[in-house]
């Protein structure tokens, strides 16, 4: 897999951050580089985390699926693409998105990086480095929520609908490329 295609994944994935992160910039109230260095942390930490652990759970099962990876690839990131669009449509509580303790951001860091882990076992069938996938998936995560923070305390929530479409758009075109193409 190129650099390129790492590069476009980190940013499908990176989507769900920005948009859970501009609807905490909504509620900065002149906090914007808290917000941005918390959403930044979480977001980017699970991001680096959950597609490790992906694929290591990947690598256990490697074997069986290697002579399918481009058909698991394409269900995988179809699939993947199809929730974060799914999940961008639905309508969020705005209170909660004002909030950054624990008992919210946890959670949104594990929603947001579910995603990552799927695409982590993808990365295992197709024998991609893995400490360079999930540094630079941690590290677009990170500058993706801070940019959605600061953008959401600039422009409001006029953007965070297309980011989270976006995002699944760009994974359901890879998984495709990857299926037509090969890694």
């Amino acid at each position: 897999m190129s650099f390129w295609d790492l590069l476009f994944i980190a940013i499908g994935l990176a989507m769900d951050a920005l948009a859970v992160a501009i609807g905490k910039g909504l509620a900065a109230n002149g906090e914007c580089k808290k917000i941005c260095i918390i959403t930044g942390l979480y977001f980017g930490s699970f991001q680096t985390f959950m597609p490790f652990l992906g694929f290591l759970c990947g690598e256990t099962i490697s074997q069986y699926i290697t002579s399918v990876s481009k058909i698991v690839s394409l269900i995988l990131l179809v699939l993947i693409g199809l929730n974060m669009i799914r999940e961008t449509i639905r309508e969020t509580d705005k209170e909660e998105s004002a909030s950054l303790s624990v008992k919210v951001m946890l959670p949104a860091a594990v929603a947001t990086s579910i995603d990552a882990f799927a695409v982590g076992v993808t990365f295992a069938a197709l024998e991609v480095n893995i400490i360079i996938a999930v540094l630079l998936i941690g590290f677009i995560a990170f500058l993706f929520s801070c940019i959605g923070a600061k953008i959401g305390s600039i422009f409001g929530s006029r953007f965070e609908k297309q980011s989270g479409i976006l995002g699944g758009i760009i994974l359901i075109l890879i998984g495709i490329k990857i299926f037509v193409v090969g890694h």
